[in-house]
């Protein structure tokens, strides 16, 4: 159930783009075969009652070729245990509820991913688990917001949509000496970015549906982390109810992986000079970005990062009805849900991923939309954006 399945005895060697590619993918022993096969197979022979080969006996406990990107998943976040699920929600679920009892407190930042937010004020919150949101990036109205039955600090960082940079080994360090877990969703970063868990994060969570599968072509979810009696909970869950990722959407996933290094620092490029570009715009108000040297995370940004990722948020100067405009005029940026492909996407946040937050604190302004920035050649998504946005009038 976790990367100890795996097939590469060389998985924790090599640096972050070798272990991209070959953690978890020695080579098929019986052909020869570069890339290891897709297990589609929803059972395995056992040789006499309980006599499993190599671990494998149904599907939903184990499948070599989920195993195999569990392996790559834990070599690239430095962990030692790595989950892969059906959706980033269905890991998120798996590790609040291995983590969680009812009438226990949840402290989550106030820009987050609204199905974040949805999951635990709406599911758990049935179950009797609490919520908090609160700035992050401010380590005293963190140390308020925690109470004596607080177990958990989540956080986004670069939040989902407003890009807001939290100092993950400062807020460790908070929730640390109040003996909380510290979780960071690393989907807009990915650890070819920023790895948490190195900065003092206990678990790491991934929407592997983005930048790690990267192609637009499958869901998925992740959680990676060192506590062997935590990860022992959640594999216990993600046996026990299922939402396990198939053996093509696994190796799908792997398959996306093993360009990540080379996508991001072409997303980090683009999205920093689209950024560049549309500062002092007269039509937008502001950009939300932190490769931008005026960025109030800027700073913090540099030393835990890499690179600056490839998602820009921009708010419009004439509104609402501008933002929705933008949104829908876009040629190259298509309006979409979803983020992280190598094609650019457009969203409008407050109707589309975060429409389930409107009213909360985690309201997104209304004048906002989103960008996912892909691969393509810059000028010609900055011409996209230059025409959409002459078009407002």
């Amino acid at each position: 159930m976790t990367e100890d399945h795996g097939n590469d005895p060389h998985s924790a060697s090599g640096a972050f783009d070798t272990r991209a590619i070959h953690a978890g993918q020695a080579f098929d022993p019986t052909t020869g075969a570069v890339i290891p096969p897709i297990y589609q197979t929803s059972t395995f022979v056992q040789d006499g009652i309980g006599g499993l080969r190599g671990g494998y006996e149904y599907n939903r406990s184990a499948n070599p070729t989920r195993s195999a990107l569990q392996t790559q998943l834990a070599s690239l976040e430095g962990a030692a245990h790595g989950y892969s699920f059906a959706s980033g929600l269905a890991a998120e679920d798996a590790l609040l509820r291995a983590a969680m009892r009812p009438g226990d407190h949840v402290v989550l930042g106030n820009d987050v991913y609204g199905g974040t937010h949805r999951l635990i004020s709406k599911i758990l919150g049935g179950w009797g688990i609490e919520i908090t949101t609160v700035e992050m990036g401010d380590l005293d109205a963190v140390a308020t917001a925690i109470r004596p039955s607080t177990k958990v600090l989540w956080v986004e960082t670069p939040s989902n949509p407003l890009m807001k940079i939290t100092d993950i080994a400062s807020l460790a360090q908070v929730g640390h000496d109040r003996g909380l877990l510290v979780v960071v969703d690393n989907t807009f970063a990915t650890p070819a970015l920023q790895t948490p868990l190195a900065l003092g994060a206990d678990v790491v969570v991934h929407s592997t549906t983005k930048y790690l599968g990267g192609h637009s072509d499958v869901l998925g979810g992740a959680v990676l982390l060192n506590d062997d009696e935590l990860a022992e909970k959640v594999g216990f869950i993600q046996f026990a109810a299922g939402a396990v990722s198939a053996p093509l959407d696994a190796w799908l996933t792997t398959r996306g992986i093993k360009t990540l290094s080379v996508r991001m620092q072409r997303h980090s490029e683009n999205a920093q000079a689209i950024a560049e570009h549309l500062a002092g715009h007269p039509a937008i108000e502001r950009v939300y970005y932190p490769g931008l040297p005026d960025h109030p995370g800027h700073g913090i940004a540099s030393t835990q990062m890499s690179r600056f990722g490839g998602m820009v948020s921009l708010a419009l100067t004439a509104g609402p009805t501008a933002a929705r405009s933008l949104a829908e005029s876009t040629h190259l940026f298509q309006l979409a849900e979803s983020l992280g492909g190598v094609e650019s996407l457009i969203g409008y946040p407050p109707e589309m991923t975060h429409a389930s937050v409107r009213g909360t604190e985690l309201a997104v302004p209304e004048n906002v939309v989103r960008l996912s920035v892909g691969i393509e050649d810059v000028t010609d998504l900055i011409a996209d954006l230059d025409d959409a946005l002459g078009r407002l009038g």
